[in-house]
């Protein structure tokens, strides 16, 4: 949610700020907006409700500002309707502090009733406006500089935030703070960047700083100072970002998902070799021992969104396989039901961004609980990445589109992998039956690819049903876990309204909503439980409905009852999640695409939820 960007340097600040917020476009956003401070020391603001092109058509690209440092944000309503009212960069009464912030202020009316009572103004519906009047107002009620004031509002308020600030008597310097929200810093030559997200800056450096939790920085074109909330300077070292810039980039493909897609068997194929090797699995990247997972009499899995939904699948693979009970949590839940931790357990946080709020505050409660804790993330240096016991990073490369799909699978692989090494270790399975699911794991990439070069059937069933109003899909076991993925991933690009269901509960009411013609997506990957689900899509059929059948190779008396099927190569029941959800991502990317929606940033969502 929300993209922050920032400049200090020798070169003009707007397009270079323009540049990198659009590199930040998959964060989501409804308005965008620069700071610049010009070279005769004043600042100039320019503000656009909509998508970035009607700010760079303000600003002529950015020629229309003439500055050296600065500062940008694509925001995402939180506070106050989109509008150039609302939109960030914000400034304090007396034009003294500039800033702009990603995240939440939870006790801004608290705040702002304090700021009145000092006789300050307001133009604006946003917690944001607040907290850069604080800013300021501690600035003059002490006297003792930026950072004096910044520490002294971030004790003040309450919540989530990535702040970037300018000070009218500081020159050349942007000042930092973060708390539970993404910030990072880039190092040139003779300039210093700042972004939510590393692709905004990949272009210009390789060399960056993670802030720290509750820490500030200032930036200036030759050096970058960093201080505790005490602000006492404390010295940090630099990261090189590894990521290929080329990853960023359409490549040819007219959406990122679709580009993303396709990149799925690489993504999973790197995933699985970072810790499986010579056929066998090896944590110790993970940092995670035989001891320690021998030990666990109960796994809490946690996650928000299509991690959730990896979730519910691990917990089949994982409670069939090892034995071992796990409960499914929803991060945004976790935290507020005061849960009830059974002794020797863990928590599995799962998070593309590892930045997720409602993720990273279960995770701070499960530890607090005593729980040892891992994390499955795709960003190196995130913060729940930082915070967790143990790291399983999944070697998606950066996600741009908004729908998740790549990083959606990587972290299914590290969970096969976690429940594998888990149920051979506590001895629930034999050496043989865990070299067999190895060997099957490794087969993934091949099936996906099967999956993918057939996906010309999927496209032409998706225009047919582009008009659809409502669309169900239904499963049993497995084959629920994968519907719940597959509906939100057609709800969530498509706007057409979708649900998942336990196909069993189907007679328990939901049956009621189907009508002539209703689309029943029927998923039916288990052996065991085809006959069961074949028998539930006989029911929809009765009723007027028109079925589309998911399974494998092989079941193909599934056409005398489905009206379209799309047949998936045979893996083990345990890993059909990865292969099957193929389709269904296909899918609804073909659905959007015929309907002619914008597939990489669909309406109110964000990539990275990073407030609560």
């Amino acid at each position: 949610m929300c993209g922050i960007v920032g400049y200090v340097g020798k070169k003009q600040a707007a397009p270079i700020l323009l540049d990198g917020l659009s590199k930040l476009e998959y964060r989501g956003y409804d308005s965008a907006g620069l700071a610049v401070r010009e070279d005769q020391g004043d600042f100039r603001i320019v503000k656009a409700k909509g998508r970035l092109k009607v700010l760079a058509e303000k600003t002529d690209n950015g020629k229309a500002l003439r500055g050296t440092m600065g500062i940008g944000h694509t925001r995402w309503a939180t506070h106050g309707e989109p509008s150039e009212n609302n939109a960030h960069p914000h400034v304090s009464n007396d034009g003294s502090v500039v800033g702009v912030h990603n995240g939440i202020i939870e006790n801004y009316k608290d705040v702002k009733t304090k700021l009145l009572r000092h006789n300050y103004h307001f133009y604006s519906e946003t917690d944001t406006e607040c907290f850069i009047n604080l800013i300021e107002f501690y600035t003059h009620k002490y006297n003792l500089g930026p950072i004096h004031a910044i520490t002294h509002a971030m004790m003040r308020v309450r919540g989530t935030y990535a702040v970037a600030i300018m000070f009218k008597n500081e020159p050349g310097k942007i000042f930092v703070a973060r708390k539970d929200a993404p910030l990072i810093i880039g190092v040139g030559k003779n300039e210093n960047f700042l972004a939510s997200d590393v692709p905004a800056i990949l272009k210009y450096t390789r060399t960056v700083y993670y802030p720290d939790n509750m820490g500030v920085g200032v930036l200036e074109a030759d050096k970058v100072t960093f201080y505790n909330v005490d602000q006492e300077e404390i010295t940090k070292e630099p990261k090189t970002v590894t990521m290929d810039a080329k990853a960023a980039e359409k490549g040819g493909y007219r959406h990122f998902m679709l580009k993303e897609i396709h990149e799925q068997p690489g993504a999973v194929r790197d995933t699985i070799n970072s810790v499986i090797k010579e056929g066998k699995i090896d944590l110790s990247s993970v940092g995670l021992s035989d001891e320690e997972l021998k030990k666990l009499s109960m796994i809490y899995i946690i996650g928000c969104g299509s991690a959730y939904h990896v979730a519910v699948a691990t917990q089949y693979v994982t409670e069939t396989l090892a034995r071992v009970p796990v409960r499914v949590e929803l991060a945004s839940e976790f935290r507020y039901r005061d849960p009830l931790i059974a002794e020797n357990s863990m928590a599995i946080v799962i998070s593309q961004s590892g930045e997720t709020a409602d993720s990273l505050a279960a995770l701070r409660l499960a530890k607090e609980r005593g729980m040892s804790t891992l994390a499955i993330v795709n960003v190196v240096g995130s913060s729940i990445a930082r915070e967790a016991d143990h790291v399983f990073y999944t070697l998606a490369g950066p996600e741009i589109a908004v729908a998740t799909t790549k990083a959606y699978s990587t972290q299914l692989a590290a969970g096969y992998v976690l429940a594998l090494q888990l149920a051979f270790v506590r001895g629930a399975i034999d050496e043989k039956r865990r070299d067999e699911l190895i060997e099957e794991i490794c087969s993934l990439p091949d099936k996906i690819t099967k999956v993918l070069d057939d996906k010309e059937r999927i496209q032409w069933f998706a225009a047919k049903y582009s008009n659809a109003q409502d669309i169900f899909f239904i499963g049993r076991g497995i084959d629920y876990a994968i519907s719940l993925e597959g509906s939100l991933k057609l709800k969530e690009i498509s706007y057409i309204h979708s649900e998942a269901y336990a196909a069993g509960e189907l007679k328990h009411g939901t049956i009621s909503l189907i009508e002539d013609n209703t689309l029943v997506v029927g998923v039916l990957t288990q052996p065991s439980l085809f006959e069961k689900t074949v028998s539930n899509m006989v029911e929809v059929k009765s009723r007027g409905g028109y079925l589309m059948g998911l399974t494998t190779y092989g079941n193909y008396n599934i056409e005398d009852t489905a009206d379209f099927t799309v047949y998936i190569p045979k893996t083990d029941p345990l890993l059909a999640t990865s292969v099957a959800i193929i389709p269904l991502q296909l899918f609804a990317y073909y659905v959007a695409v015929s309907k002619g929606l914008d597939v990489d940033k669909p309406r109110n969502l964000a990539k990275s939820v990073t407030v609560e």
